[in-house]
């Protein structure tokens, strides 16, 4: 049964386009359904493969956005700039379309309802991703850990799931504070700036109560917040980072 899993893990399938929405300007959220899909974690990605007419093959890991929710999965794609395969994914593609993905991928930057203590997430732009999967996991189980969402965006009109950030923010058991860094909305008291020190430790979890932390963005937003955590005194083992870029690494 094990090497069955793996193996389909492993095996590239064909899933079906059955929705997608638009999140902002530059990204959407496409609803795959895929029959033989083997389940995932919050904070997993998976594969997705483009072939061209000529038999040229392109493809790049994406963060899943949603819960397990049996053979339905989400993924949320940001277009990057003379990219190969977002421009496609978030501009052609449509609802009926075929999508070939493999996965789901990676086992470290992942949540568990099992695992004790507050969780922190810090995403920057579409770092939020598999911040959001973990939130609507952390939903759907129910949970009653304390969970906090500190999300670094460029502007108001940036910010995705914004719907659905201001239903979870509604939670009792689940706090969201967002950093603007070029535009603040009106009546926001802290102008636009990086996430910093003074931010982190007025909005996040303290290190005496040991959250399990998840930091996920571009590298040098990554690599900065989680020297600030640590400066801060979280303990770097709980301090779980999934970076992305051009060459690289879920988007």
């Amino acid at each position: 049964m094990e090497r069955t899993a793996i193996r389909r893990r492993l095996t590239w399938q064909v899933g079906t386009v059955t929705e997608v929405r638009e999140e902002t300007a530059t990204a959407r959220t496409i609803v795959v359904d895929v029959p033989d899909w083997p389940g995932h974690l919050a904070g997993q990605h998976l594969d997705v493969r483009l072939t061209a007419e000529d038999g040229y093959h392109a493809s790049r890991s994406y963060s899943i956005a949603s819960a397990w929710t049996g053979t339905t999965i989400e993924l949320t794609v940001e277009q990057v700039p003379d990219g190969e395969v977002s421009p496609y994914l978030v501009e052609v593609l449509k609802v009926g379309d075929p999508l070939e993905v493999r996965g789901p991928v990676g086992g470290w930057f992942v949540w568990k309802p099992e695992q004790e203590g507050p969780i922190q997430l810090i995403g920057g732009g579409s770092g939020v991703v598999p911040l959001m999967a973990m939130l609507r996991a952390h939903a759907a189980e129910a949970s009653t850990r304390p969970a906090r969402l500190l999300y670094s965006v460029r502007r108001p009109t940036s910010v995705i799931y914004v719907h659905d950030l201001k239903a979870v923010a509604a939670s009792e058991d689940v706090e969201v504070t967002f950093a603007y860094t070029r535009e603040a909305p009106p009546g926001e008291t802290r102008p636009p700036a990086r996430v910093d020190a003074e931010l982190i430790k007025s909005v996040t979890f303290p290190p005496e109560e040991q959250p399990t932390v998840y930091v996920c963005g571009p590298t040098p937003f990554v690599e900065a917040v989680a020297d600030l955590l640590v400066e801060a005194g979280h303990d770097p083992a709980r301090v779980r980072t999934e970076r992305f870029g051009p060459t690289g690494g879920p988007r």
